[in-house]
């Protein structure tokens, strides 16, 4: 097992605008499914119909994944505001935070 434990820290991740791809691509699973809706007999014919249905299932989950990056990209921006103000000395931050020393208190 040991030989395949990795030897260096994983890389940071990769930002960018990831609202943006992810609703991109959620966009051309959809242009691809209307795009073959009216070929659908001939796709039928030859037992190929998963493409159609692939192409409405990757739609499907981008709105699914549209959903989990806004969500993602909104908590991120609420870290980042929360740091800057606990940053500038604001000390209700860390009680509000859960961030008790008293004994006795649970967050």
């Amino acid at each position: 097992m040991a030989k395949w434990t990795p030897r260096h820290e994983a890389p940071e991740p990769l930002e960018g605008p990831i609202v943006a791809t992810i609703t991109g691509g959620t966009i051309l699973w959809f242009v691809m499914f209307l795009v073959q809706v009216p070929f659908y007999g001939w796709f039928d014919d030859r037992d190929l119909t998963w493409w159609v249905w692939t192409c409405l299932a990757g739609a499907g989950l981008g709105l699914i994944g549209i959903w989990y990056v806004r969500g993602r990209d909104a908590a991120i921006k609420r870290a980042k505001a929360a740091e800057t103000t606990g940053a500038t000395g604001d000390a209700g931050a860390a009680g509000a935070a859960g961030t008790s020393s008293e004994p006795g208190t649970s967050a």
